[in-house]
């Protein structure tokens, strides 16, 4: 009977087999199951329907509140980093051509200025991680209403932002209380890709396919030299790419549990309070997920 061989190495105490071995773990860890494969369809469907509808006239306007959103993370991320490294933060305000600016003083401006891209897509990233399971998206829903908290108290004057945290406020509400958390799921997935699709077209936009003379790219260029916009545009989007590919793989390793057991999971962490007359439960089901997604987000249009 033929036998392997390993030598061991007396220094490390690993074996020369050890590194296959952990290659062979790592293709398990990341190899999709039946949900994780069904969350990424769908994933692959916001990435295709964003595109498409990014640049019909007139269904562009669908995600117009969406694309507001990512330019509030956009300058959210400006201004916690700015927090961070002791600035004054006076305000944010989103421009209805979904533009935005914040205004601080202080802080280090080589980590201030390329957080809002790198920012927007880090948190899209954590939120695609979080996408692939149930328990995650709640705790991501929670934690992006202490950011909407911040947000509204630096953009305290700005009717648009409030308009706009107001009404995502209510869809997270919503998709919360539908499926048992299912379609909370789909939406952080959503908002996670959406964020991510933007921040590199952000970049693109901004540095690489045309020169924006007031990009954060372009600021950062004229203050530290080194190399023009473009090329730091370039390094950005990188970055903002393997932030997209780490937030898939986090997703993927991170949580196996199947639809089931994310149901179970779901129904011991802040559950959802189930209010029951005739033994009909008035809380929707799974199978009207979709339709209340859909009349949701139309709602959220007309916001």
């Amino acid at each position: 009977m033929p036998y392997l061989e390993s030598r061991l190495d007396s220094a490390s105490g690993l074996s020369e087999s050890t590194p296959y071995l952990f290659a062979r773990d790592f293709q398990t860890q990341v190899t999709p199951n039946e949900t994780q494969r069904n969350t990424l369809i769908v994933a692959g469907v916001y990435i295709i329907v964003i595109g498409i509808l990014w640049h019909v006239p007139y269904l562009n306007k669908i995600l117009y509140p969406f694309k507001l959103l990512t330019v509030g993370f956009h300058e959210m991320s400006h201004a916690f980093v700015g927090l961070l490294t002791c600035a004054k933060i006076y305000s944010i305000e989103l421009d209805p051509d979904e533009g935005g600016s914040t205004r601080m003083k202080g802080g280090i401006s080589w980590l201030t200025l390329p957080a809002g891209y790198l920012g927007s897509s880090l948190i899209g990233a954590c939120f695609i991680a979080c996408g692939f399971n149930t328990n995650a998206s709640k705790v991501a829903s929670l934690v992006m209403a202490v950011f909407f908290l911040f947000t509204l108290w630096w953009a305290r004057k700005d009717w648009l932002t409030w308009l706009l945290i107001l009404g995502m406020s209510g869809l997270t509400v919503l998709f919360w209380f539908v499926g048992g958390g299912i379609a909370l799921r789909y939406f952080v997935l959503f908002i996670g890709v959406m964020s991510c699709m933007y921040a590199l077209w952000d970049v693109v936009d901004d540095t690489l396919a045309r020169k924006v003379n007031t990009s954060d790219a372009s600021v950062f260029a004229e203050r530290y030299g080194c190399c023009p916009s473009k090329v730091w545009g370039f390094v950005w989007l990188v970055v903002a790419f393997i932030f997209f590919a780490l937030g898939v793989l986090v997703g993927l390793v991170a949580f196996k549990q199947n639809v089931e057991q994310q149901k179970a999971d779901a129904a011991g962490f802040i559950p959802v309070p189930t209010l029951k007359s005739a033994g009909t439960s008035v809380i929707p089901n799974s199978r009207a997920a979709w339709a209340v997604a859909l009349l949701a987000g139309v709602l959220e249009l007309l916001l």
